[in-house]
């Protein structure tokens, strides 16, 4: 179990909240307005009143006994550069920050931030994908250029195994998992033969992934 600080309730920070505490972690947050956390009292061990911005405030709430501490106020630009900057004068262990330009994130990261995210770029981006083509189910991005794509089995491949097609050497990708019927099974054998209806998790760069499908 870990403990987690989120600063600034807005949407992004509901969602975080409730599935931070779903997974079994002690999660505090804080707001200047009340209203925004009455719903979330009861899955957090605390709810902090309080301007953030202002180091008395967040002087108070001890923020180097948590594992992280978020910054949600991804659409307050000089709030989020603030309290982040705060934070790690303070001594917070890892503090992570929304962010929504690349430019906001550049100065995220000079004001201290281990991690920037994009939480609604990085939705869109998985919507457009898997829209985009009927054979992508999901998509995760690692890097620039890595990704792993939830694809179904191209039909080529269908009574075949995974080492007569020789996917790693024919089409530079590796095969992680598949899924079929809602179950999945990870790293499968060479022997493992392809059937109708099945998911496969595979990791690759995205030209290489994209060609593929």
């Amino acid at each position: 179990m870990k403990s987690f600080l989120l600063i600034g309730i807005g949407r992004y920070a509901h969602y975080l909240c409730r599935e931070l505490a779903n997974l079994g972690n002690e999660v505090v947050i804080a707001d200047i307005d009340e209203a925004k956390m009455d719903d979330l009292l009861d899955c957090v061990v605390a709810a902090k009143i309080g301007d953030c911005t202002r180091r008395e405030v967040l002087a108070t709430f001890g923020v180097n006994n948590y594992d992280a501490c978020f910054v949600c106020m991804g659409s307050n630009f000089q709030n989020s550069l603030q309290v982040t900057d705060l934070l790690k004068e303070m001594g917070a262990r890892r503090v992570i920050s929304r962010a929504t330009t690349d430019i906001h994130a550049k100065f995220l990261l000079r004001s201290g931030a281990d991690e920037v995210i994009f939480p609604d770029r990085d939705m869109s981006e998985r919507l457009a994908v898997r829209v985009s083509n009927d054979s992508v189910f999901d998509y995760f991005e690692l890097s620039e250029d890595l990704a792993i794509y939830e694809i179904s089995a191209p039909h080529r491949w269908i009574g075949r195994t995974i080492g007569e097609v020789n996917v790693r050497a024919k089409y530079n990708v590796s095969i992680l998992a598949f899924k079929k019927n809602g179950r999945m099974q990870a790293m499968p054998t060479p022997n493992h033969v392809f059937v109708e209806d099945e998911h496969l998790m595979v990791l690759g760069k995205k030209e290489d992934i994209e060609r593929l499908v």
